[in-house]
C-alpha cells in the first residue's frame, strides 16, 4: 500500500541517528490512510490517548481526551494528536510497515495530528527518533541539529525548548517525509488544514532498564543473592569501605547479569510488552487446528494484530515473546521467525503446519487470543 521512494542504505549511512534529513517524496501519490474525522472519532475513545493543544490570548492550552466535542478544531491554531493509532486503525497500520527496514522492537507507534492552519505544539525536542509523514495539507516545518537548549513547561502537559537555528527550514507537501533524530529541536506549524503520521522509535534510557530489570528481579527471584564478608578481620580502620568490600558488593549487583543472555528472559518480556492498549478481540468461539488449517487451504492470510509486539533473540531462537510473554517454539523455529518477522503469512504457515502438528496448536492458541486474526 505504501512504498518508500529512497535509498535506504544510503539513508541509514548518512542519516539515522546522526543528522535531521528532508526526503522530498519519500512516498509518491501519497493517499491518507485515515480522515480528520475518523481521527475525531478515534479520540472519543476511551481506550486510546489523545490530546487537543492549542493557543488561546498568547498562551499554551493542552486537553486530555477523550473528548466529546471537537469546537476548538473549527478555530485556526488548534491541533488533535492522538496516539498509537496503528493498534486500532487497519489502513493506517500500513502506514509502519515501510519502516520494518529497522528491527521491529525499536518501532513505538504511530502518532497521527490533525492540525488547523497555524496549529502546532510548539518549539520541543524528543527523546526518540522520528518520521513525521505529512498527509492532507500542507506543514511548515524547521529542524534544528542535535544540540542542548533550556527547557520549560510551556504548559502543564507541553514541554518547550529554546529558540535554535534551523537546519532544515522547509514547507511539507503530501509524501514527504522528514526524519529528526532524537535531541534535535523541531517545531512545525500547519499552513492550511492538514494530517500529519509521526512513526515513532523506542530508545529505552539506563534508568528505565535498571528499573525494569530490578522489577523483573524483585518478581522471579525469590531467593536473591545476598552480600557476605567471609573472612573478617580486625577493622582498624571502621569508618572506611575498603576496595575489596566495593568489589564484592558489584558482584552482588551484577550476578543476574554478568551475560548478555542473561538479560534475555527480562528484555524479552519487557520489550514486546505493548506501550499502549491493544485491540484485542479474540474469536466468539475458540478455534481448532483443523479449523485454521481450512481457513489457509481455503487462501486466508493471518495478519498480527496492529501494535503487537512478537520477537526472538539469535542467541536463543527457539523461544518468543509475544506481548510480555514467552513461548517456547523447540522444534519449530521456522514458525517463530515467519511470526516475528512478517505481518501477514498464509501458504508458508500451511506448509509447516503439514509436517508440525505442536506447531500449530501453538498457533491456534495465539489466534484465540486474538494475536493473529485470519482475512
Amino acid at each position: 500500500m505504501f512504498e518508500l521512494n529512497f535509498e535506504i542504505n544510503q539513508f541509514l549511512d548518512t542519516y539515522w541517528q546522526k543528522k535531521p534529513a528532508l526526503l522530498k517524496q519519500g512516498f509518491i501519490d501519497f493517499q491518507d490512510p485515515i480522515a480528520p474525522d475518523e481521527l475525531a472519532g478515534l479520540a472519543m475513545e476511551e481506550d486510546l490517548e489523545s490530546r487537543l493543544v492549542y493557543q488561546e490570548d498568547e498562551q499554551w492550552h493542552a486537553e486530555c481526551g477523550p473528548f466529546k466535542s471537537f469546537e476548538r478544531l473549527e478555530k485556526d491554531g488548534a491541533t488533535l494528536l492522538v496516539q498509537a493509532v496503528d493498534h486500532w486503525h487497519p489502513d493506517a497500520q500500513q502506514l509502519v510497515r515501510p519502516f520494518r527496514f529497522l528491527p521491529n522492537w525499536r518501532i513505538d507507534d504511530l502518532m497521527i495530528s490533525y492540525s488547523t492552519p497555524k496549529g502546532g505544539v510548539g518549539p520541543h525536542i524528543d527523546n526518540y527518533d522520528v518520521f513525521i509523514i505529512q498527509g492532507e495539507g500542507k506543514r511548515h516545518w524547521r529542524v534544528g541539529a542535535r544540540q542542548t537548549l533550556p527547557e520549560f513547561a510551556a504548559h502543564g502537559a507541553l514541554k518547550h525548548c529554546g529558540e535554535f537555528n534551523a537546519a532544515i527550514d522547509v514547507e511539507m507537501e503530501p509524501g514527504d517525509i522528514l526524519y529528526i533524530p532524537s535531541g534535535c529541536p523541531h517545531e512545525g506549524y500547519a499552513i492550511e488544514p492538514s494530517l500529519n503520521y509521526s512513526v515513532g522509535f523506542r530508545a529505552p534510557d539506563q534508568n528505565d532498564l535498571l528499573s525494569s530489570f530490578t522489577d523483573y528481579n524483585i518478581d522471579n527471584h525469590d531467593n536473591a543473592l545476598r552480600y557476605t564478608d567471609i573472612p573478617m578481620q580486625i577493622r582498624e580502620k571502621p569508618g572506611c569501605i575498603e576496595d575489596s568490600e566495593l568489589n564484592k558488593l558489584h558482584q552482588v549487583m551484577l550476578a543476574n547479569c554478568k551475560t548478555p543472555e542473561q538479560l534475555i528472559p527480562w528484555f524479552g518480556r519487557m520489550i514486546s510488552e505493548a506501550k499502549h492498549d491493544l485491540d484485542i478481540a479474540a474469536p466468539e468461539y475458540p478455534l481448532e487446528n483443523k479449523e485454521i488449517l481450512e481457513f489457509l487451504e481455503d487462501g486466508a492470510q493471518f495478519t498480527r494484530l496492529g501494535g503487537l509486539r512478537a520477537v526472538y533473540f539469535e542467541q536463543t531462537p527457539k523461544l518468543v515473546f509475544i506481548n510480555g510473554e514467552e513461548y517456547d517454539f523447540s522444534g519449530f523455529t521456522e514458525l517463530a521467525h515467519c511470526l516475528c518477522n512478517q505481518d501477514e503469512a498464509a501458504s508458508e504457515l500451511l506448509n509447516i503446519f503439514k509436517d508440525e502438528e505442536a506447531a500449530l496448536t501453538l498457533f491456534t492458541k495465539l489466534v484465540n487470543l486474538g494475536y493473529w486474526y485470519a482475512e
